[in-house]
């Protein structure tokens, strides 16, 4: 069955879940069998979207820092983590609308986290949304 980007949205947020565990045991491996354990069909926004994270993974990190006040990336746990990473890739880096990628970020939050987090991304994504990072 075909699945909405909702739904592939949160495909990729538990693929970049796994590979932060994988990266942090000094596990080998291979982001296509991640996806493959996730996904029947093979879907062009998940590989692009999981690709383009992992190019971008620094920026993207240095950028979250930049906008978490008086925190750091490090301190995250890891579903929390990939979810600012993705809201931060769609609101930054792709054509994607603000608010289309604010609001998905924040739905895969109040599935998965706590609510202090869920108020901390939107805090972040919002104050990105209206610095100059976004507009570049």
């Amino acid at each position: 069955m075909m699945k909405n980007r909702s739904e592939l949205r949160e495909i990729i947020m538990k693929v970049l879940y796994q590979v932060d565990i994988l990266k942090d045991s000094k596990v080998d491996y291979d982001i296509d069998s991640l996806i493959k354990e996730q996904l029947e069909v093979q879907n062009d926004f998940v590989m692009d979207t999981l690709e383009s994270i992992s190019k971008k993974e620094q920026e993207i990190e240095a950028l979250a820092n930049k906008h978490l006040i008086d925190w750091q990336v490090s301190r995250l746990n890891k579903v929390d983590k990939a979810i600012l990473f993705l809201g931060i890739y769609e609101l930054v880096y792709t054509n994607t609308p603000s608010v289309v990628a604010i609001n998905e970020a924040l739905e895969l939050s109040k599935k998965y986290c706590d609510e202090k987090f869920t108020k901390l991304l939107n805090g972040v994504l919002d104050n990105i949304y209206h610095s100059e990072d976004v507009h570049e």
